[in-house]
């Protein structure tokens, strides 16, 4: 929150003016002494005062009295209510202010201490909201501010004790949130949230009830979120159906809404009984499902709420009983205008006067651009395409409707080509990316983020919602933002540590997810197969190995330093997440390693698939203490196996019996350094079954992790070797290694390149990453892409036809050699930003023809599936014959929004890899 009077000249003249207003702090604790709390009667408010009161005992151990009659007020109290309310009145009377400038205000609030002037030595610090929820941003304000986590319950982040609590008495007036609506959708809860509300938390109600929604909602005011879409798969009894749960959102000012399969705020899944109404079909029972969406219109009249309009099929699928898109487009234009006058009658007032939004759903959104009529007023929610890009987002037309428009976002989700229920891995720099699109482009009113079962998603979801609630926070660079968040819970010490490795999490996990190793699909399910990552042989899969060994040492290092009272939250925020995602990757990778290694004969094999087995055991061993945390708190909200996917089983383990063979290899013996560029390497020396010591001698330049070693059954007759090289050598000595009596001398090449920043030829592959120069119609966008740089076409850039009078991004290469090439572009899998535009860019290769590169996909095609698999885009160009010398790369931007990853000059030779080059 900022000390901020732009725009609102009125209330901090007249409150400025008033000799009641403090600049002193507030002391609300001291020596035992405590700040009274005194509030609107009303319900939010009631439980907003009952959070703080609990807020100020966590931290000093003390808890504040609580009324809603002023005259209990101590020497000092804190007031909580609505512009308007008595209490605020009277208060406001006795300092001497007026807030009329709150009037008429969406979720805004003023906080100021000021002084009584009829009780003298009386002290109040005044919350005074726009509107209930205005209020309780401005209690949420003050929770953060005396210390107290958004994830103090969900993730055990327990606030620290203080012996008194002083708080800024200087004048705060809020901005309105940047977006209208902002929540998420609790999906997929079949395997965390429901068994665990079910059995642990909520058996009473055997469900997701009340007791689980008050929590619930409790943490969406922590984190300023005010929409809800409740859960509602089959697992789970409709929220209108159990008893108290609509009564927890009006207790707590939440906004209902229903996902883009919820017309009307029914749940279709369980409440449309086929036999008692007959088939889910508009075309023939039309009549009695309007008058199932009017009962339920009626019963919620009186809520808060954002109807949810429009048509699909009962079971999330498309409509039924339509035989062609036009017919399911004039059906679902008939369907909105009938809920459009249902809602006008049973509330009495126009439709435009009630929220309301249709999702641009899968095939929803086909049937809009087919020429879907629909009421100015209905906001157009713009879904991603489930892998965490926008699929379309407003014309400039578009713009202009009053409905405005949103965005419904996943962090979870389940279905082709592979789900993510498991692990939160979307990058925060691809959340910050697209959401910063919707904003540029207006989509501004609602903002959604499926959820799954909340947790271990606790971190993206409040990136996310912090993004809905100030769109300042588009101006923090995301790293800077998840450092901040990880002081909030574990303290400036440890923040700087937590964030790199998060960023190392979730860096591996944008080259490819956890869920995605069994390189398998679903719908219909396919089995794991040997991964790409051995496609090349074993050295990509060694190097992700061992960078996943790494992040998770760090992890396990900050593990044994935490605090006790953070421990359990670091687990599951941190450690859970890094293990399971290391140990997954781990454990398919060795497995393919071992596959490979024993048709060559390697005895190794046989160790790898040991320890594949362990890899898979710490997954279970990591499940079960989640589990187990706080004494049984989280049992049942971790589920290692959802849905129970191939990649998730247990895999056999295979052995095999190999016949020993004298002699040692060194593999890799080429590596290659380039000179300024510090670089870690590693090399594989092995055996065929027969012991043998082994010995490095005459580097320089270089530094082993190791000198000497010895081959034998222990190490599965192999043993893999950091080599280091700092950067500052101006040359290097290879060395050689001696095994079983033989000498090999290493081949390290020593590239220098023709200037610091010069791509530079590894293993046949020349990676291009920053432009010589830049262009007016591109900007870098950090932390995004295989080496945190992508370069985003700007939003504002038209579409154009031909590459003719447009700045290209340049880009310059050398070969040394003449011979056939392929100039891989390589790009991020967006979308056309509007339906306006498409996804071109233009290349030209020295002085050869501009060629236009398309990389727009349809639908749910091969291709698509692919790239939102690997999160990237390719386009290629054949080189024949590229001649020896100097090169120059041409990229002309043709539409907005497209982004680029890297260039990729692939000679003939080049092995095949998953991932992006290494860049030395």
């Amino acid at each position: 929150m900022r000390l901020c009077a732009a725009g609102v000249p009125t209330l901090v003249a007249l409150l400025l003016a008033s000799s009641a207003a403090s600049a002193q702090p507030v002391l609300l604790a001291a020596h035992g002494a405590i700040a009274g709390i005194v509030h609107d009667p009303d319900r939010p408010l009631t439980l907003a005062a009952e959070m703080l009161a609990q807020d100020v005992q966590s931290v000093t151990g003390a808890r504040p009295v609580v009324s809603t009659d002023l005259e209990s007020c101590p020497q000092i109290c804190i007031i909580v209510g609505k512009r308007g309310s008595p209490l605020v009145a009277k208060v406001a009377r006795d300092a001497g202010i007026d807030l009329t400038a709150l009037d008429r205000q969406w979720e805004r609030y003023a906080r100021v201490a000021v002084e009584s002037r009829s009780r003298p030595r009386r002290r109040y610090l005044l919350i005074a909201g726009s509107d209930p929820r205005g209020a309780i941003w401005g209690v949420v304000d003050l929770s953060r501010e005396i210390g107290v986590s958004a994830w103090e319950w969900w993730a055990d982040v327990t606030p620290r004790h203080r012996d008194s609590i002083a708080v800024d008495g200087t004048l705060r007036f809020s901005k309105a949130p940047s977006v209208q609506y902002r929540g998420i959708f609790l999906n997929d809860e079949d395997w965390g949230l429901q068994p665990w509300a079910a059995k642990t938390f909520e058996p009473e109600t055997g469900d997701i009830g009340p007791k689980t929604y008050a929590r619930i909602f409790e943490l969406l005011w922590r984190l300023k979120a005010n929409l809800i879409w409740p859960a509602m798969h089959d697992s789970t009894k409709p929220f209108y159906q159990i008893p108290g749960n609509a009564d927890a959102a009006r207790d707590h000012a939440i906004i209902v809404g229903t996902s883009h399969a919820e017309p009307m705020m029914r749940n279709n899944v369980r409440e449309w009984d086929e036999a008692e109404r007959g088939p889910f079909n508009f075309f023939t029972n039309r009549k009695a499902m309007l008058d199932y969406w009017r009962t339920r219109a009626e019963a919620v009249k009186e809520d808060e709420t954002v109807y949810t309009v429009g048509l699909r099929g009962k079971h999330d699928s498309a409509m039924e009983g339509a035989r062609s898109p036009v017919m399911a487009r004039d059906a679902l234009a008939d369907a909105i205008a009938a809920q459009h006058t249902l809602l006008s009658e049973t509330q009495r007032k126009p439709a435009s006067q009630i929220p309301q939004a249709l999702t641009l759903y899968k095939e929803v959104l086909d049937l809009y651009g087919l020429g879907l009529t629909v009421p100015d007023d209905v906001t157009l929610v713009w879904p991603e395409d489930n892998f965490g890009y926008i699929s379309q987002l407003p014309t400039a037309q578009e713009r202009r409707r009053s409905g405005g428009g949103g965005v419904y976002y996943h962090i979870s989700y389940w279905g082709r080509p592979h789900d993510y229920l498991w692990l939160a891995t979307t990058h925060p720099a691809l959340i910050r990316e697209e959401m910063d699109r919707a904003w540029q482009t207006g989509a501004r009113r609602l903002w959604v983020v499926n959820v799954g079962d909340i947790k271990p998603g606790e971190y993206l979801t409040q990136y996310f919602l912090d993004l809905a609630f100030d769109a300042e926070t588009f101006g923090v660079r995301p790293i800077d933002h998840l450092t901040a968040w990880a002081a909030t819970q574990f303290g400036a010490d440890f923040a700087g540590e937590i964030a790199a490795v998060m960023s190392d999490y979730y860096d591996l996990a944008f080259e490819r997810r956890p869920e995605f190793m069994g390189f398998n699909q679903v719908e219909p399910t396919t089995p794991i197969t040997i991964g790409d990552y051995v496609r090349g042989g074993g050295a990509e899969a060694e190097q992700r190995i061992d960078r996943y060994a790494a992040l998770r040492a760090r992890a396990e290092a900050l593990a044994a330093r935490m605090p006790a009272d953070r421990r359990a939250a670091f687990f599951e925020l941190v450690l859970y997440p890094v293990r399971g995602a290391a140990s997954l990757n781990e454990r398919n990778l060795k497995l393919d390693l071992a596959a490979l290694y024993m048709r060559q004969g390697r005895p190794v094999a046989n160790l790898l698939a040991d320890e594949a087995r362990a890899a898979h055991a710490r997954i279970v061993t990591d499940t079960a203490e989640y589990n187990a945390l706080n004494g049984g708190k989280w049992r049942g909200i971790m589920n290692m196996a959802p849905r129970g996917l191939p990649v998730f089983a247990e895999p056999l383990y295979p052995h095999a019996t190999f016949a020993a063979r004298p002699g040692c290899v060194v593999d890799p013996s080429d590596l290659t350094f380039v000179a300024g560029r510090a670089a870690n390497h590693a090399l594989t020396i092995y055996s065929f079954g027969d012991a043998a010591d082994w010995s490095m001698a005459g580097q320089s330049g270089i530094v082993s992790a190791a000198n000497s070693g010895r081959l034998d059954g222990g190490n599965g007759f192999q043993q893999r070797i950091a080599i280091h090289y700092d950067g500052i050598a101006r040359a290097l000595s290879p060395g050689v290694v001696t095994c079983a009596g033989k000498t090999v001398k290493l081949a390290v090449q020593f590239v220098t390149p023709a200037r610091p920043d010069a791509p530079v030829e590894i293993g046949h592959v020349i990676t291009l990453t920053t432009p010589y120069r830049m262009s007016r119609d591109w900007e870098p966008i950090g932390e995004l892409g295989a080496y945190g740089r992508a370069l985003r076409v700007r939003l504002d850039t038209p579409s154009r036809g031909s590459a003719s009078a447009v700045e290209p991004l340049r880009y310059s290469f050398a070969t040394a050699e003449t011979g056939d090439a392929t100039l891989e572009m390589v790009a991020l899998p967006t979308h056309p930003l509007t339906s306006a535009d498409h996804l071109r860019i233009a290349v030209q290769i020295d002085d050869g023809a501009v060629q236009t590169l398309d990389f727009d996909t349809h639908g749910r095609s091969d291709v698509w599936k692919q790239n939102v698999l690997s999160n990237t885009a390719r386009q290629s160009i054949r080189l024949p014959l590229l001649t020896a010398g100097a090169h120059d790369v041409r990229v002309f931007a043709l539409d907005p929004g497209f982004l680029l990853d890297r260039i990729e000059v692939r000679r003939d030779g080049a092995a095949a890899r998953y991932g992006a080059p290494l860049v030395r």
